[in-house]
């Protein structure tokens, strides 16, 4: 399983009055554990930055003069990202910014939600402690992760702080490990625990299985009531409209 953890840095707070993202940090984690491949950016937002945000993570517009535009990296993000899950806190925000910076881009209209799927790691803080603060800051300390070097806020420190604590509040970095290695799978049902997606609004997408499917299915189970003496739990393969009405993509 693939999962890139993400954090942006902003010139404000709200992308419908034009703020721009300013910095993208990503680092990617296989079966749940970190593979060293990150995905680090800063960016020109051509406006100012909010003294509220600069506050926040000290980048100031003058730093950002040299830097890339958004639609000169996009292609790079999306192919970095591609079929991956997305965990993120409080994803709505970041989603929000990078759909946002998408949809200045020319040609076709994206989405991030049509390329990866979103885990937000404050949906799921709330569900697992309700009432309780649930920053990052205070998730830190409620895992006991690390963040005693983090001074302001930075996307790929941010997005690496994220990482551990993500690991931690899903039982930690080798609990999971194994299952996923198994050939744990993803479904949009909820079927691995403690999932919090944001809903992508697409249509369910049906693959029933092909005949060819079907046959090798029955011939499987034949085998199994073979080797079982005949004890094989499915004695009649199902036919291949409502068995592959099971197996669906998100």
């Amino acid at each position: 399983m693939r999962q890139i953890v993400l954090d942006t840095e902003t010139t404000g707070l709200e992308p419908e009055l034009g703020h721009r993202v300013i910095e993208i940090g990503c680092v990617e984690l296989v079966n749940r554990r970190a593979t060293g491949r990150t995905f680090h950016r800063y960016l020109n937002p051509e406006r100012e930055i909010d003294d509220a945000a600069l506050a926040v993570h000290g980048i100031s517009r003058s730093e950002l003069d040299g830097q890339p535009r958004f639609a000169e990296i996009h292609e790079e993000l999306l192919a970095f990202v591609a079929d991956a899950e997305l965990v993120i806190h409080n994803a709505e925000f970041d989603v929000a910014f990078l759909d946002a910076e998408l949809g200045r881009v020319p040609g076709e209209m994206r989405r991030v939600a049509a390329v990866c799927q979103i885990l937000d790691t404050l949906a799921l803080a709330r569900e697992m402690h309700p009432g309780q603060r649930n920053s990052l800051d205070a998730l830190c300390k409620r895992y006991e992760v690390d963040n005693s070097h983090r001074e302001l806020h930075g996307a790929l420190l941010d997005a690496r702080i994220l990482a551990d604590v993500y690991l931690a509040m899903t039982g930690g970095q080798g609990a999971l490990a194994l299952t996923e290695a198994a050939g744990a799978t993803r479904t949009a049902d909820g079927a691995r625990p403690a999932r919090a997606l944001v809903r992508t609004g697409l249509a369910l997408l049906v693959l029933p299985a092909s005949d060819e499917e079907a046959r090798a299915h029955e011939g499987m189970l034949s085998l199994i009531r073979r080797a079982s003496g005949g004890r094989c739990l499915w004695p009649v393969a199902e036919p291949a409209s409502s068995a592959g009405a099971q197996y669906s993509s998100a």
